[in-house]
C-alpha cells in the first residue's frame, strides 16, 4: 500500500492557506497528481436547478478555459455521473469517444483515459472533479485511490472555492 500521508499532508497545508478558488483547486490537483496521476485535471461545478454547468479550474487554460456557462449535456455521461453519482471511467479514447464530444482535443493532448468523479454536498451533486491521462491509466487500484484519499478533499476544495 503506498503512503499517501505526505501529499495529504501538503494539501492539507495548501488547502489552509489557500484564499481564492484557484488555491483550492490547484491544492486538490496537486494531490490528485500526487496520488493517482493526471495530465489533464479539471473541476466542473454544476447548478442542477439552472440546468448549466462551468468549468471552474483547468490545468490546461488554453485547450480547456475556465469560463462562462453551458447547459447539462444528458445522456449515458449524465445517468452515470449525475444521475447513479458514480465514477464515469473510461481507459481507451474509443471509449471515451462514445461520451464525450471533445474525445479529438482530448487525444491530441495525449490522454486516452478518464475518470469523471462526483462531488456531492449536502446530498448534491455540485461538481465533478476529472482527471485524465494516458491510455488504461485508471486502474481499480487507482480507482480505489480516488476514492479513499481524494473524496473528502474535493469536497473541501470546493467549500473553500465557494468562500
Amino acid at each position: 500500500m503506498t503512503d499517501h500521508k505526505p501529499a495529504l499532508a501538503a494539501f492539507d497545508a495548501a488547502i489552509a492557506k489557500a484564499r481564492t478558488a484557484d488555491e483550492a483547486f490547484t491544492a486538490l490537483q496537486d494531490l490528485a497528481r500526487a496520488v493517482v496521476g493526471a495530465k489533464l485535471f479539471t473541476v466542473m461545478l454544476v447548478d442542477m436547478q439552472a440546468e448549466l454547468s462551468r468549468r471552474a479550474y483547468t490545468s490546461d487554460p488554453v485547450s480547456y478555459p475556465a469560463s462562462g456557462t453551458k447547459p447539462l449535456n444528458y445522456g449515458p455521461w449524465f445517468d452515470i455521473v449525475h444521475g447513479k453519482r458514480e465514477f464515469f471511467v473510461a481507459n481507451t479514447i474509443e471509449d471515451i469517444a462514445k461520451v464525450l464530444f471533445d474525445h479529438e482535443l482530448i487525444n491530441s493532448l495525449g490522454c486516452q483515459s478518464v475518470v469523471n468523479v462526483p462531488i456531492i454536498i449536502r446530498d448534491e451533486l455540485v461538481g465533478c472533479m476529472n482527471l485524465l491521462d494516458v491510455a488504461h491509466h485508471y486502474t481499480e487500484e487507482r480507482l480505489q485511490t480516488i476514492r479513499d484519499v481524494l473524496s473528502i478533499p474535493a469536497k473541501l476544495a470546493v467549500l473553500v472555492a465557494r468562500g
